[in-house]
């Protein structure tokens, strides 16, 4: 056997060997859903906490108030929680748009804060952290500013928080408000069904884990305030502070029946940008835990950090090794015993790429359509390079910014009509 085939050996090795494990995790993330359907989520306490919901906006102007609208029309209890927009240095109608609303809903306790060049524009973990100092709330809760959550959303996160004193934070399910918009809306829709909450909700059935996302969840503030707020240096500040709680005993929840919808990317670059963002964000959380996979206090985080070290590293260097293997011995500049295995293999990982995404959606009212088949289909060879493509581009331009001390930026997610 050639380096070659043992190296492609390996490769096929790696990516089955996740790929199994995301079809443990699609299995019992179902078995999640259907328990979970059956169940009615907890009634608020007798004494209703106050919650803030903070918001951190940067040019959100197209979108900011059609989502501070839908979240005064939260079904939770009026004078039980206040709305904090972090205006954070924007240079579009965002200031004049927000005061208008605030104008019009004089009754309601809706704070805007507006940051300059100087305290603000330093990326979400910064403008959040400017909202905690304003906020009043017992249990804060963050939504993006191009959320729409249904009213039942704030009710019943801040239910499940209080049912349990272990629980550190709950977070609900995010949809794609604009899924129809492109054939990319329509990738990231099934993406999110799938590949997103499918796995949280197997990894809170096997194992009592999951992440927060950056928008839709409620997380009590004195746990905030002893962790030190959000890492300014993350840009996937979501799954740092997660990994922050689970070190510090408490457990995070999930709870599909707590939906928002949420404005996606419908082109490519835009895509790209910020898919990079979160590569890179997520690469940091990794190398910044990566020590506790040796100490006995990441035993929380043990099983999260294997998993993102395996996709990020482990899966993106095997599948650029078999891919790259597979476009050579096509042009015929290669040639391994193990082609005949190898692409029978790669049939059969299409198959179960699309029965396992199909699974997945079937959760969703309205998605288990022949067109969503067709999309899955496509996803597999177009979609999942673009992600490999992503991934290879974030990582070496985390190493980039290493290598020569450069400041991570934080790239905002263009919005549209």
């Amino acid at each position: 056997m050639s380096i070659l085939d043992v190296l492609l050996l390996i490769s096929i090795i790696s990516i089955w060997s996740i790929l199994a494990v995301n079809i443990v995790l699609v299995i019992a993330g179902y078995i999640h859903y259907l328990q979970t359907a059956k169940k009615t989520p907890p009634a608020l306490p007798d004494k209703v906490p106050f919650v803030s919901v903070m918001v951190p906006a940067h040019n959100e102007g197209i979108v900011i108030v059609k989502t501070v609208q839908a979240l005064l029309k939260f079904d939770y209890p009026k004078d039980r929680y206040e709305i904090i927009v972090i205006n954070d240095n924007s240079s579009d109608n965002s200031a004049e748009l927000l005061a208008r609303v605030q104008q019009l809903n004089p009754e309601r306790n809706l704070t805007i804060v507006n940051t300059d060049n100087k305290t603000g524009g330093k990326g979400k973990s910064n403008a959040l952290n400017i909202g905690l100092k304003q906020a009043k709330g017992d249990v804060i809760s963050i939504y993006d500013a191009d959320n729409t959550p249904e009213s039942g959303a704030l009710r019943i996160l801040v239910g499940e928080l209080m049912s349990d004193d272990k629980r550190g934070a709950v977070i609900g399910k995010f949809r794609t408000r604009n899924k129809n918009a492109t054939i990319l809306t329509r990738f990231i829709n099934i993406e999110t069904l799938s590949f997103q909450w499918m796995a949280q909700a197997g990894r809170q059935q096997l194992f009592g884990l999951c992440t927060i996302p950056g928008t839709n969840y409620v997380i009590r503030r004195w746990l905030l305030e002893e962790i030190g707020g959000w890492d300014v240096k993350a840009l996937a500040e979501d799954t740092e502070i997660s990994f922050r709680i689970y070190r510090m005993g408490y457990r995070i929840f999930f709870q599909p029946k707590a939906v928002t919808w949420e404005q996606e990317p419908q082109t490519l670059v835009v895509w790209f940008r910020q898919r990079t963002r979160w590569v890179k964000g997520n690469i940091y959380v990794i190398l910044k835990n990566a020590h506790f996979l040796f100490e006995r206090a990441g035993r929380p985080i043990r099983f999260d950090l294997l998993y993102f070290l395996s996709v990020y590293f482990l899966l993106m260097t095997s599948l650029v090794l078999s891919d790259s293997v597979f476009v050579l011995s096509v042009a015929g500049a290669v040639s391994s015993s193990l082609k005949g295995f190898s692409n029978t293999l790669w049939v059969l990982a299409i198959v179960i790429f699309v029965v396992s995404t199909f699974v997945s959606i079937s959760t969703e009212k309205g998605e288990m359509t022949f067109s969503n088949i067709i999309i899955i289909l496509l996803m597999y060879v177009t979609y999942s390079q673009m992600w490999l493509a992503v991934a290879v581009y974030g990582m070496v331009g985390y190493i980039r910014e290493q290598v020569f001390h450069q400041q991570a930026k934080w790239y905002k997610t263009q919005r549209y009509q």
